[in-house]
């Protein structure tokens, strides 16, 4: 390892003649300062031009190919002048007074006759239950599946599958029916959603 006075008279001749005389371990040591830190920033940069130039002339082939590729693609693409871009005043933009905004007067509701006629999905729901694949495929006629709700209890009946009302299940002219005994207001279907 060097003293501090053998590294300045080393700065003071150049470092010319001292690069061959120093020890592998200090090599590595001033590269290190000269790599990181504030004196690194003082390094010369590389340019990739001359860098492909000296490689080219030392007999490089890639380097020789990627020089003349440069050139030609040079060559091929003419300079491009620039236009100048011409800015036009902004200006606003007008609206037209579309008049009132609620219905008109004496009448009190718009007009909704094209939505009377959209179709609804009602289903009523009796109960329901989980079964295992094994169990399903052991049902067969005759078998009973029970579900999660009491003899009595109140069917639930939605509308587009979100529940709308509850209700006893009815015979009428033979079919089943609905008598509607619970609507759900409109709070707890929001609430439901949630």
């Amino acid at each position: 390892m060097l003293s501090q006075d053998e590294l300045d008279k080393l700065l003071e001749e150049g470092m010319d003649e001292g690069e061959d005389k120093k020890a592998p371990e200090d090599e590595g040591g001033e590269e290190a300062k000269a790599s990181g830190g504030e004196e690194g920033a003082a390094t010369e940069e590389v340019s990739w031009d001359d860098a492909f130039k000296e490689a080219a002339e030392g007999g490089d082939a890639a380097a020789k190919k990627a020089l003349e590729e440069e050139v030609e693609a040079k060559e091929e693409v003419p300079p491009q002048k620039e236009t100048p871009v011409e800015k036009t005043p902004q200006k606003q933009p007008e609206f037209k007074d579309f008049g009132k905004e609620g219905p008109e007067e004496g009448v009190e509701h718009p007009d909704l006759d094209f939505i009377l006629d959209i179709p609804l999905d009602i289903s009523v729901e009796l109960g329901r239950t989980k079964l295992r694949i094994k169990d399903l495929l052991k049902l067969g006629q005759g078998s009973v599946v029970e579900l999660n709700k009491l003899a009595g209890e109140p069917a639930e009946i939605y509308v587009n599958q979100k529940l709308m009302a509850k209700g006893e299940i009815v015979v009428v002219n033979e079919k089943f029916g609905v008598r509607l005994t619970e609507i759900i207001s409109p709070s707890d279907r929001v609430k439901q959603l949630g």
